[in-house]
């Protein structure tokens, strides 16, 4: 008789620093309780289970019985925990010693918390790079896994597959398991019989090493596919799917649950393996342009309908995960931001060094809000507010240690063109020194707040999906008595326009100038290096010619424009200012104490000089001045994104846009930060 097939079955759970409490409140009801609440009621079933170091701790902090159920499992040898970086960074773009350090506080976490440091680790969105082995390796990691298309871009075959294989680095040896694709797309989405039906019949799988090793059905994935995708609450749960496959599973002569240790143990490698620089592929096509991703994904069908794609998919490889860094330049911004306070950190002594600060930089890292794809967040304003506000936090923590000048240049994102920071212990501006003199990063350090945190609109691969002027309904891909997955709905959450996903020709910025609504160009103006409080620029234009000044005072930003020569042009400044309540409740226009309306709706005023943004979810408010009356058109700022429920519209910023006709020689405009 031959052996049954090792289930080695594993689960991932995640979410991002700084999701929202009533979604952390959701997920753990939907799916993370009734999921540890069905499988503690077989203690036979053996499973995996990688929780991210962020929502374990909230997990114990908020839902302390569902923790003992899991410590409990962990005791009686049911469940194998892994390992990762602590706030879920993707490995491969932190420095070395973060790697490490992120690794080592998660695996020592697990100890303390739980009773079990990791043998194995789970890689943030299967993201392969060679450069992780060492310090995988060296924190005592001694297996990863990652997806079977990994291994089939080197040449292997899916029969080839059912076991782990072993790579190195720098002398450091690391083995590697493959994740079934297969299986990854029949659990849970297939009805519970057909999926044990699949797994048993692997056991006639011909064997591609001598010493005939068992054969291992290998899965790994996303909890969150069991309760929080749409409609599989009720598939997993009130119809009983994950009953239905535990007790399937433990019924089968053919399967025996085992846990990714006691397989490394007792296998041998089926050999040595390099892997490309990748991820799973519907990742690889994300990180594509539009027009790239558009001639992948035609590529892709056509494979599809002509019968040749299964055999051949591994080498229609699309980008790989770092393209999203150069994609998109608000992502490279944070990383960059990150990778430089990273380096302050370093080199601080060790006296001087604290665990908040290391715990500040650990949740900057956390990848949520530095991608976008089916589940990256980066077009989700209140991940990369979480991103700023730890970065924003550290480096005042490294300031008061190592104080900066006032005023400094460099490259920041390296993109071949200069910054110049401005800052005092209140505010910072960063200001790129191109032809828009606008700034690109606004910070309140009382806040812990960057008000130039907002999105250029991008053309998406996704656009030709949406269906304009309605919200609408599509499910294509599920079939039989299952269910579909997130990746094969196309829903319209919102009314979409035209307008909506028209890409910007511009970065949203603040202060971006028109003359007669035509931008302008400005050139940096380097003048006495004694006044280190203030940034200047001019445009070349005999007539009229625009002196613009930035000027940090305290808590305010004076924008001071002086005009010379010919004056009867109409001028406009554009601010496009990134508010935390966005369109929420929190977020309302007040001028003096009457209340104008809120940030998401449209505002008009003819002759303003003074207006306040009230935000609720700040804790502060920001007031807006000017020297003589202007015309303002305040408007919410939107971007079309997608996610498993479908496409959605999510508001940016708050765009304020000034405008005046040039018939004063001077004019000042101050945005003043304060707590409430």
């Amino acid at each position: 008789m031959p052996r049954p097939v090792s289930l080695l079955f594993g689960v991932h759970a995640h979410q991002p620093i700084g999701n929202f409490p009533e979604v952390l409140a959701d997920a753990h009801l939907r799916c993370y309780k009734p999921f540890l609440e069905v499988l503690f009621r077989y203690p036979d079933f053996h499973f995996a289970v990688h929780f991210s170091g962020w929502l374990l701790d909230y997990l114990f902090e908020h839902y302390p019985q569902d923790m003992a159920l899991l410590k409990e499992m962990v005791q009686r040898g049911q469940v194998e925990l892994f390992g990762a970086g602590d706030t879920e960074p993707v490995l491969a773009v932190i420095p070395n010693h973060d790697r490490i350090g992120q690794i080592e506080t998660f695996s020592q976490k697990l100890a303390a918390k739980l009773g079990q440091r990791p043998s194995g680790a789970w890689l943030t969105e299967r993201v392969w790079e060679s450069t992780v082995v060492t310090s995988l390796a060296d924190c005592g990691i001694r297996y990863v896994i990652v997806d079977d298309y990994h291994f089939l871009c080197t040449g292997k075959t899916t029969t080839q597959l059912y076991g782990f294989y072993t790579t190195e680095e720098d002398t450091r040896k690391l083995d590697i398991f493959p994740i079934s694709e297969a299986l990854r797309y029949k659990l849970p989405f297939s009805p519970a019989s057909d999926a044990i039906a699949y797994i048993e019949s692997l056991v006639d799988m011909p064997s591609h090493h001598g010493d005939n090793p068992r054969i291992a059905a290998i899965y790994f994935d996303d909890i969150e596919k069991f309760g929080i995708w749409p409609e599989t609450y009720q598939w997993v749960y009130e119809q009983g799917w994950l009953e239905q496959f535990v007790q399937g599973v433990l019924a089968s002569p053919g399967i025996s649950t085992c846990h990714y240790r006691d397989y490394h143990a007792a296998e041998k490698t089926q050999g040595i393996i390099y892997l490309p620089t990748t991820s799973y592929i519907e990742m690889n096509e994300w990180t594509l342009s539009a027009e790239s991703a558009c001639a992948y994904a035609d590529l892709i069908n056509l494979s599809k309908s002509s019968g040749w794609f299964e055999h051949k998919k591994a080498f229609l490889r699309g980008g790989i995960w770092k393209n999203f860094l150069s994609r998109y330049p608000e992502s490279n911004w944070m990383h960059k931001r990150m990778l430089g306070l990273s380096a302050r950190l370093a080199a601080l002594s060790k006296k001087q060094r604290t665990g908040e600060m290391q715990q500040k930089l650990y949740a900057a890292q956390a990848n949520d809000a530095y991608w976008h794809g089916l589940f990256g967040g980066l077009y989700l304003p209140h991940l990369r507010r979480a991103v700023y506000s730890n970065l924003i936090a550290l480096e005042a923590m490294l300031d008061a240690c190592v104080p900066r000048p006032n005023c400094v240049t460099q490259d920041i994102d390296f993109d071949g063109t200069n910054e110049v920071c401005l800052q005092n212990s209140n505010l910072q501006i960063i200001l790129k020194l191109n032809r828009r003199a606008s700034i690109v990063e606004f910070d309140a350090y009382s806040l812990n707040h960057n008000f130039g945190d907002t999105l250029q609109r991008q053309k998406e691969h996704y656009f030709h999906k949406i269906q304009l002027n309605g919200v609408s309904s599509t499910d294509t891909g599920s079939s039989g008595s299952g269910i579909a997955s997130a990746h094969a709905r196309s829903i319209n959450k919102h009314v979409i326009q035209a307008a909506d996903l028209e890409p910007d020709d511009y970065p949203r910025n603040l202060f971006v100038d028109r003359l007669d609504r035509t931008l302008i160009d400005y050139q940096h103006v380097v003048t006495d290096s004694s006044n280190t409080h203030a940034i200047h620029f001019q445009t070349n234009d005999a007539a009229p010619q625009i002196h613009k000044q930035f000027e940090l005072m305290h808590n305010r930003l004076s924008v001071c424009y002086r005009f010379s020569g010919k004056t009867d042009n109409l001028f406009s400044t554009e601010i496009n200012l990134a508010m935390p309540s966005c369109d929420g409740m929190g977020g309302r226009f007040i001028d003096r104490n009457d209340i104008l309306g809120g940030f998401g709706q449209l505002l008009r005023l003819t002759n303003m000089t003074e207006v306040v943004l009230d935000d609720a979810v700040l804790e502060g408010y920001v007031t807006l001045k000017t020297t003589t009356p202007v015309q303002l058109c305040a408007q919410p700022y939107f971007t079309v994104s997608q996610s498993e429920n479908g496409f959605e519209k999510i508001m940016q910023a708050v765009t304020l846009l000034l405008e005046w006709p040039i018939q004063r020689q001077e004019l000042n405009i101050t945005l003043e930060v304060n707590h409430k």
